[in-house]
């Protein structure tokens, strides 16, 4: 490996190295084959963006002639993982997770090879945790204490608040750490608000197999505000999203995500990126990295021909504000909801309706380029668009 290659394969993307960078770079310039592994719950029917920022970093020591692991969380969805959550989740059956993760591999094929010489193993950690019998379970509990597991900022805060926390979301982090155990991995890398569940494995790994395991964690896409990228902010880009539709989520962003998505979303050098972020100081062209951003982005996952259409209709719709020859005119009060008017003049079918697009960021007022967020948001004067193929024009009286 050339110099800049190790800089960008140990600093791109990265929040942390454990337990150090130093001992994971002697480990490649000793040339060691080493096994890693990325481990996902298929909580929901589709991968996303978040889901390719660690993926592609495993892609990038699969090129090296790495052997990686995709590994499919099918007994730990079922549990849930706690991570980031004020209240219990939502338990789901063996038949949803697997409902759930059908197109996973096909998806994450578009990042990471499971074809030829090095092709990456594709597992299930039901394979060892649902053949577990409570002799096993009992012995790996007496691997962390109640301490341990309240040092997390989540239980804390659950257990100052009062809020309950279930002892098997005490056992999930054992879970998710006997998963390297399991597969006697040498590393692991994930999002860092895993950070706590992949150092439980690090752990786990020291005292089951005297084996040191390195950990990679990684940044999470959001902007300078702490604002994500994700289904709480409507604006999560599956990796199953048409090229239309990812373009157009993509160009919905703030722009404070936009240096922090070529970074973690795209193939453009490091070098490249250091240009961007100059670009982005003077504040005069954010539109315009924004779409170069959307085409990357969309190029990786749809190939650079439905990127470039994709781009086009975006500026047809949205940029030089094309719409239909026949578009509905309504005359509105300045008092009035934007929710009232179009459904007075079932532009949407009901309340319900209308919520679902606002939610769905479906509702553009193309004049301003402004998209709706609010249920109650007073209505204004312009052209509006509402889902993929309702237009209206609103003038206030």
């Amino acid at each position: 490996m050339i110099k800049n290659d190790i800089n960008e394969l140990f600093s791109r993307g990265i929040q942390n190295i454990y337990p150090t960078k130093e001992f994971l770079e002697n480990k490649i310039k000793k040339g060691e084959k080493l096994t890693i592994y990325l481990g996902i719950d298929p909580t929901g029917p589709t991968l996303h963006l978040g889901h390719a920022i660690p993926i592609k970093k495993l892609a990038e020591f699969q090129k090296l002639g790495h052997k990686i692991i995709l590994l499919m969380g099918d007994f730990t969805a079922m549990i849930g993982d706690p991570t980031d959550k004020n209240a219990t989740r939502k338990q789901l059956t063996h038949k949803e997770v697997m409902l759930n993760l059908k197109n996973y591999k096909k998806q994450a094929s578009k990042l990471i090879s499971f074809k030829g010489k090095n092709a990456a193993q594709f597992k299930f950690n039901s394979k060892w945790l649902g053949k577990m019998n409570f002799e096993k379970v009992l012995s790996l509990a007496s691997q962390m204490t109640v301490q341990q597991m309240l040092e997390r900022d989540m239980f804390d805060k659950r257990n100052k608040d009062g809020k309950p926390i279930f002892i098997h979301e005490f056992m999930y982090p054992l879970m998710q750490g006997y998963d390297s155990v399991a597969m006697n991995v040498d590393g692991e890398i994930g999002g860092n608000d895993q950070t706590f569940n992949m150092l439980c494995g690090r752990d786990l790994m020291k005292t089951m197999k005297n084996k040191e395991k390195f950990v990679i964690t990684m940044k999470l896409l959001e902007d300078n505000t702490g604002k994500k990228m994700g289904k709480t902010e409507n604006n999560m880009l599956a990796l199953c999203d048409s090229s239309e539709e990812m373009y157009g989520k993509i160009m919905s962003w703030t722009d404070g995500l936009i240096l922090p998505g070529f970074e973690l979303c795209t193939n453009i050098s490091m070098s490249e990126i250091e240009i961007i972020a100059r670009d982005l100081m003077e504040k005069n062209n954010q539109k315009e990295l924004k779409m170069k951003l959307a085409k990357e982005i969309v190029t990786i996952y749809h190939g650079e021909k439905k990127a470039l259409e994709a781009q086009e209709k975006w500026e047809n719709t949205f940029s030089k504000k094309e719409t239909p020859e026949d578009v509905p005119e309504i005359i509105a009060q300045e008092s009035e909801l934007l929710v009232d008017v179009l459904l007075k003049k079932q532009i949407v079918s009901s309340k319900s309706d209308f919520r679902r697009l606002v939610g769905e960021n479906a509702i553009t007022n193309l004049d301003t380029n402004e998209k709706i967020s609010s249920n109650l948001e007073k209505v204004k004067e312009g052209t509006y668009r509402i889902g993929k193929k309702r237009f209206c024009k609103i003038l206030i009286k």
